[in-house]
């Protein structure tokens, strides 16, 4: 792609994109539902089967450090055809695969394939559109990433309580054949005339720093977070995180440059979206616990429940990215913000007898109220970058999701499980009831402290400002240049 907007978009590349990143978005929760089957099928434990979704996370958050070389290196058709590639490799191991480490070898293949499409896509909305467009744009790209993954519960619930946890990649390969044969022959190759330089240190320090950061968040909420197991990782992939950035900032030409975050409104843009991160994903785990463990309903009940939310976060996606062309994104953000922070504090006051209605509609308001949020905070975040670093933004903004995703429920899963335990150790001669009553009151605490994370996110977006036209893009250019100047002048001494 180009590094200016082009006049006029290519939405064969749009549409090709955006149907190969929803079907892998998708697989981001699809096995979700049906982990316990997966784990009375291979006889193993259930901390084992976690590894389904830890594999997956933690390769994903290896390669999307390198998503922005890529980009810079390879067009976008060679890259979607490569993801896509993999991404079908890993459904075929998957979904054929006769032994546990078999499966967990297919996700990691699935995962690498699947870690590219986000940042390549989010990258192409941005060059494809000008600024005041990119609302609309993106709001199909927040389609993608909030819907697919919002409504693969409900049809992995379908599936498995029919068929084997098999079909679930079954029927993704056919799809997957589609886009690949179309996108071969109709992706235009448009060469690349950007300079890229790949860094072995770099690449071995994300890995061991992202790498060990997500293993142990993954891993804190069945352990809890003052475990060896947890400690030991999480802080060995905080000093591989931390020498990996002090290196981006004295290379001249970066893998990940973080630069991105002199820019206020990147920077606001991230704390609200990782901060809303972190209450969303914790709800999406919070809310099958409470309904599957304390209230003793279906994985296919959860997935209805969470079906009309996805179903809003689907509709409203483009309307929102609408709304931000119009208003711009501090009054949406502060609208949303406070619906989420409203429903989410009510989810913290639930009983063993909270009727499904009731919980129903707090969700489908809480989908709206996130809807508002990411698609016009994202936007205006990415609009605050000159071109040469909207690469790097879309990266980054790849990686937040997954880290802030972590964090969120590694740290909400470990005050649900702390407060419980301890609630249970106090008592006497538990019963199962007492158990549930005090995996409830975990629960809501969980909710509790989702709650607070919202409501800074609230307060971040008060200082929300637009940035939406090319005069601010050419000044934020102007900005930017002095400073890769200066780094250049200090890497030559």
């Amino acid at each position: 792609m180009s590094e200016s907007p082009q006049s006029k978009p290519d939405y064969r590349l749009i549409i090709i994109l955006l149907s190969g990143a929803f079907i892998s978005f998708l697989s981001n929760t699809f096995l979700n539902v049906a982990l316990p089957a997966i784990k009375n099928d291979f006889g193993i434990s259930t901390s084992a089967v976690q590894w389904v979704s830890t594999a997956y996370m933690l390769v994903s958050g290896i390669i999307i450090p390198t998503t922005a070389y890529l980009m810079q290196k390879f067009s976008a058709r060679t890259l979607f055809l490569t993801a896509m590639m993999l991404f079908l490799a890993g459904t075929i191991i998957s979904g054929f695969s006769p032994a546990f480490f078999v499966l967990i070898i297919g996700r990691m293949v699935q995962a690498s394939g699947s870690a590219m499409l986000m940042p390549l896509l989010m990258n192409i909305m941005i060059s494809s559109f000008p600024p005041h467009k990119r609302g609309t744009a993106m709001g199909l790209f927040s389609l993608v990433m909030f819907f697919a993954p919002a409504i693969g519960p409900t049809v992995s619930g379908i599936v498995v309580e029919k068929y084997s946890w098999h079909m679930l990649f079954y029927m993704m390969i056919p799809l997957l054949v589609i886009v690949l044969a179309v996108g071969f022959w109709k992706l235009p190759e448009v060469q690349q005339h950007r300079q890229a330089h790949i860094d072995i240190p770099s690449i071995i320090l994300s890995t061991i720093g992202f790498g060990g950061v997500l293993y142990g968040l993954s891993s804190a909420g069945e352990n809890g977070l003052a475990s060896s197991s947890v400690l030991i990782p999480l802080l060995l992939g905080i000093a591989g995180v931390t020498l990996y950035v002090v290196r981006q900032f004295k290379l001249e030409h970066p893998m990940l440059d973080f630069r991105v975050y002199k820019f206020p409104m990147y920077t606001i843009a991230s704390l609200i979206i990782g901060a809303a991160n972190m209450a969303l994903f914790a709800g999406m785990i919070l809310i099958p616990i409470f309904m599957q463990d304390i209230q003793g309903l279906s994985p296919l009940d959860t997935g209805l429940l969470m079906l009309p939310g996805a179903l809003i976060m689907g509709f409203m996606s483009p309307v929102s990215g609408k709304l931000f062309d119009m208003y711009g994104p501090k009054i949406m953000a502060i609208t949303g913000l406070t619906l989420a922070v409203v429903t989410t504090f009510f989810l913290s006051r639930l009983e063993i007898d909270t009727p499904f209605t009731y919980l129903l509609t707090i969700y489908m308001i809480r989908a709206l109220g996130m809807t508002m949020v990411t698609t016009p905070v994202m936007t205006n975040g990415m609009n605050s970058l000159p071109p040469h670093l909207t690469p790097h933004g879309s990266s980054l903004n790849s990686m937040l999701n997954q880290v802030s995703g972590s964090i969120g429920i590694a740290l909400l899963i470990t005050v649900m499980q702390t407060y419980t335990n301890i609630s249970v150790n106090n008592m006497n001669h538990p019963t199962e009831a007492m158990i549930n009553q005090a995996t409830l009151e975990g629960i809501n605490l969980a909710f509790l402290v989702g709650t607070g994370f919202l409501f800074l996110a609230l307060i971040a977006a008060l200082f929300l400002k637009r940035i939406g036209t090319d005069d601010v893009i050419g000044k934020s250019i102007a900005k930017a240049r002095p400073i890769q100047d200066d780094t250049k002048n200090i890497n030559n001494e």
